[in-house]
């Protein structure tokens, strides 16, 4: 039985929001038609499980929608860490022109979405798949997808962003570059490879993968959990304290790629830590600043023209839902480093409440800084359009 709460009103438009971290719920149709021929059986399909609820399944085991993957627009209570049947979501968690109508009643002009379960955040699923041609098929077919069915019918709406083919690097950038000839500006990669039994970031696995990003322009999106979460206490109450911790990763993920010397290497690679939070970047400048400075601790530093906290700022970006008390560091962040997302649909979403939500987190802010934040960093990032003058979704002082 369906426990969605019914649409709500339009909310009025105050902000031009360009959301820097949504997600997706995959429809049961992503696949099946779209890889070659002779993996058509095999790839991830929907099924009933032993309780009679759908799931995914990919080589034989079987992966959940758990409901706070899609608890937008659902009654709270019945929102659980257990599989969602497709009926009991919102259809604009699966269904894009549900989605891009959720969107106008949220007020937001453009989204960028993440993947959910069956892939992992960045792939990391098909990755581990036991044949790799398989895997890789999979991986192609879900950028497909993404292209053919979520963007090319949206393009002012949705930013483009693909999953990698993390198992081979030189493989890996070619995906990239087909990606980025079509369209894509950003490739959600895993925060901390070395988590999920891949090479780590200072090992030069990456080199490939990287290089393609920088030569196309392609961001590198790091999302928090998508390498899992952090080692738990026995006994821990492990959703929320991995929740809370959120931060934490974002902090460890971006001080690891920023001493890999990626970003020194590659002064136009970019990168933005999504759904990390805000709180934690003025401490690790603080930090870095401190290294050069006073400390002993940063003689490994190499770069000849930016210190760590300048490469910070030339590199990355940072997303924000609901840091209010630590938006005063914004100056120390610097100011077209930041940008907010909406985190449809996941339980720690504002929608359709993003509006208004975005307009109290803005409130001590100037205009110009606040159309920094709700969409020119993005759309400068991504390289996406804006709305028109005039268009409902431009705020009154874009026009």
């Amino acid at each position: 039985m369906s426990q969605r709460m019914p649409d709500p009103a339009p909310r009025r438009v105050r902000n031009t929001i360009i959301s820097a971290d949504d997600h997706l719920v995959e429809p049961p149709d992503v696949f099946e038609e779209r890889v070659e021929r002779r993996f058509r059986g095999l790839a991830p399909r929907v099924v009933r499980d032993e309780k009679g609820l759908q799931v995914w399944e990919f080589e034989g085991r079987k992966y959940k929608y758990v409901g706070t993957d899609a608890a937008a627009g659902r009654v709270r209570t019945s929102v659980k860490y257990e599989p969602c049947d497709f009926d009991a979501m919102r259809p604009g968690c699966w269904n894009i022109d549900e989605r891009i109508r959720d969107m106008d009643l949220n007020g937001i002009w453009a989204s960028l979405n993440f993947p959910s379960t069956v892939t992992g955040f960045c792939g990391s699923l098909f990755a581990a798949a036991s044949d790799p041609e398989l895997g890789l098929a999979c991986t192609r077919a879900w950028n497909d997808w993404h292209y053919e069915v979520l963007y090319r019918p949206h393009p002012d709406r949705i930013i483009p962003q693909s999953i990698p083919w993390l198992s081979d690097p030189v493989t890996g950038a070619k995906e990239i570059r087909r990606n980025a000839e079509r369209g894509f500006r950003a490739v959600s990669l895993p925060e901390r490879p070395h988590r999920l039994g891949l090479p780590n970031v200072y090992s030069g696995y990456w080199d490939p993968i990287v290089e393609a990003c920088a030569e196309t322009d392609t961001v590198i999106n790091l999302h928090v959990g998508s390498s899992g979460h952090q080692e738990l206490p026995e006994g821990a109450p492990s959703l929320p304290l991995a929740a809370t911790l959120f931060g934490q990763l974002s902090l460890t993920a971006c001080a690891e790629w920023l001493w890999s010397g990626y970003p020194t290497r590659h002064p136009k690679l970019r990168f933005a830590m999504s759904e990390g939070g805000i709180g934690w970047v003025a401490m690790l400048i603080d930090r870095l600043d401190d290294l050069m400075t006073r400390s002993t601790y940063g003689r490994e530093w190499s770069d000849p023209e930016l210190t760590p906290s300048q490469r910070l700022r030339s590199s990355f970006w940072f997303c924000t839902i609901d840091d209010v008390s630590t938006l005063c560091t914004r100056d120390t962040i610097g100011i077209e480093n930041i940008m907010v997302e909406s985190d449809y649909p996941h339980g720690d979403s504002t929608w359709p409440d993003t509006q208004e939500h975005v307009a109290k987190l803005c409130a001590p802010l100037t205009p110009e800084e606040t159309r920094r934040i709700t969409h020119l960093n993005a759309a400068e990032l991504y390289r996406h359009p804006l709305p028109a003058p005039g268009d409902p979704l431009s705020g009154p002082h874009d026009g």
